[in-house]
């Protein structure tokens, strides 16, 4: 089978603040060695792109000798916590930007879907919009018009075709463009994770059109998500990013736990009190943690015992309505259940400036066996505003270590299924 992709010694550095190195020489001597084909003496001192902690050079590697091979129609998901690269790897290979060192060989033509409202024209309509990104596809105007109406059909936004994209929702924006993507005759279909702009429904949909365009056309796919159980679904490899750097590359099953073992394996508490915090001028997240009923941070709970989840927060600005909010996911990335506050002394009352605490308790018998990861988010009602939302903060592992557990009975055996609610049950003799 033949390579699409190939990706050798790829690198990228970022200057972080001003450009330039501050003085005519230092560019003069990093303008001479480019010419001599020799190593940028600036990037010798490039340091791990890691938000979380203060470095001491002005470049940061997003990404650092990556090195990779996919075949043609592949679907290859790419992974890692925020920061780690993903998107920037993506832009490189749509040639968005440029790699610092290092190649990219690619086989046909790609289709991209990276960010909100890229490849369109915010003064075209949406027609207009399919036949321009059609046209820098080099597709003939007849292949376009061959697939205009399934494109439209796909996307659900046939009432407003004819209505400049400005004026669409970002929801209809993302709806159009992903039809427009994977519709269009390209070799190689790029998705970052906008699907996340998209309902459920659509969602799946897009899942199923990714997974159509591969195993049935032939096509190659590169799908960066958060989402560990869509990747398993659709990808058949996958790639592992961290800080930068490629540290994992195989079957989509051995990478995603891979994944899950080593960045959540033992985070039952996650702090940001001396960082960066989450948030914005309104509210910032400083601590999430979950513990048992004795008030101790625990990596290992067991599934009849409650485990208590705490956020700590800093309102900094008055007069609004905060909901702090929590998801829940098992090592799959399978969304259990979600859950928000609605029942408190200060719920729903616009808040003053200061430091809070927010808890609640999932009663035992409620996880299965397994890794349970932990998000969190802060919002307001009416208008909703979404004031932080941090995927995978914390993590801990649920163990059915108990011999009287009422769930199982006398059974000794693994219990399957995402849940496991201790329910009532009754039985009667009948005639």
């Amino acid at each position: 089978m033949s390579k699409a992709i190939k990706v050798e010694n790829l690198s990228k550095a970022y200057q972080l603040g001003d450009f330039g190195t501050g003085t005519i020489s230092r560019d003069l001597e990093r303008f001479w060695a480019r010419m001599r084909g020799k190593e940028d003496p600036f990037l010798k001192i490039g340091e791990v792109n890691d938000r979380a902690t203060k470095g001491e050079s002005d470049v940061v590697w997003s990404l650092n000798n990556i090195n990779f091979e996919v075949e043609q129609g592949d679907a290859v998901g790419i992974i890692g916590r925020n920061g780690a690269g993903k998107s920037t790897l993506l832009k490189i290979l749509s040639r968005v930007t440029s790699p610092t060192t290092g190649s990219v060989k690619l086989k046909g033509r790609i289709a991209s879907l990276l960010e909100v409202g890229t490849g369109f024209h915010p003064e075209l309509t949406g027609r207009e919009n399919i036949y321009l990104n059609g046209t820098i596809l080099g597709m003939r105007k007849a292949e376009i018009k061959r697939k205009f109406d399934e494109i439209v059909d796909f996307s659900g936004v046939e009432r407003y075709i004819d209505t400049p994209v400005k004026r669409y929702s970002s929801g209809m924006y993302v709806r159009l463009a992903f039809a427009v993507a994977a519709h269009l005759e390209s070799e190689i279909l790029i998705v970052d994770e906008v699907l996340a702009v998209g309902d459920a429904e659509f969602q799946k949909k897009c899942l199923g059109k990714m997974s159509d365009v591969s195993k049935g056309e032939g096509r190659t796919v590169l799908f960066v998500s958060h989402n560990m159980d869509a990747v398993t679904r659709l990808c058949t490899h996958a790639i592992l990013l961290k800080k930068g750097f490629l540290t994992d590359f195989g079957l989509t099953n051995k990478i995603v736990d891979s994944y899950l073992r080593s960045d959540f394996g033992t985070t039952a508490y996650r702090s940001w009190e001396n960082g960066s915090p989450p948030g914005n001028d309104i509210v910032k997240l400083l601590m999430v943690q979950a513990m048992d009923s004795a008030g101790l941070v625990k990596e290992v709970f067991d599934v009849t015992e409650p485990v208590f989840i705490t956020l700590k927060y800093q309102i900094i600005q008055a007069g609004h309505r905060l909901t702090p909010a929590l998801n829940f996911l098992n090592a799959n990335g399978v969304n259990l259940f979600d859950s928000h506050m609605t029942t408190n002394a200060i719920y729903n009352q616009r808040l003053d400036p200061g430091y809070y605490e927010s808890r609640v308790c999932v009663p035992g018998n409620t996880f299965s066996e397994g890794t349970i990861i932990i998000g969190a988010g802060m919002v307001t009602h009416n208008p909703f505003s979404i004031h932080f939302q941090e995927a995978d903060i914390i993590a801990f592992n649920m163990v059915d270590k108990t011999d009287n557990n009422p769930t199982r009975g006398e059974y000794r055996g693994g219990l399957p299924g995402l849940l496991r609610p201790f329910l009532q049950w009754t039985s009667d003799k009948t005639s």
